[in-house]
């Protein structure tokens, strides 16, 4: 059974996508720790990031700072957090945020039912960061 990321990714479930390559995307958390909260996900279903093949694991960590240097662009936060946790989902993902503080780094605090317009601000702010900073090819349209 698919994973609801891949569901996602598929198109079955709707997402706010800023990234997309043939080995993962990116799209906002639904949940977000702040503005700007994205999840970094393979394409494929690897539960474990340990388990993840190598060069897989270093894709992610790349397009992870790719999106965290966007992220930081955008908000000028005092920094940029990631985490990979793995207890909602069983399908690898990364956690890129812009964070003031440590207390942005407790899911307790996430915003749950955020305000759409809110959440699709921050998918347009991260796009033309991106596409900017010249990732333009992986920018997907809203």
């Amino acid at each position: 059974m698919s994973t609801i990321f891949t569901r996602i990714i598929e198109g079955e479930i709707p997402g706010r996508f800023v990234w997309q390559d043939e080995r993962c995307v990116a799209f906002l958390s639904i949940a977000p720790l702040s503005q700007g909260h994205t999840l970094v996900v393979p394409r494929e279903e690897v539960d474990h990031w340990i388990d993840l093949p190598e060069d897989l694991a270093l894709h992610l960590m790349a397009v992870c700072r790719t999106i965290g240097r966007a992220v930081d662009a955008v908000w000028r936060p005092a920094r940029v957090g990631q985490m990979i946790q793995g207890f909602e989902v069983p399908h690898t993902h990364v956690h890129v945020w812009p964070a003031q503080s440590v207390a942005q780094f407790q899911f307790a605090n996430a915003v749950h039912d955020p305000d759409p317009a809110w959440m699709d601000e921050a998918a347009e702010l991260l796009r033309g960061a991106l596409a900017e900073a010249g990732h333009g090819d992986h920018v997907p349209r809203a």
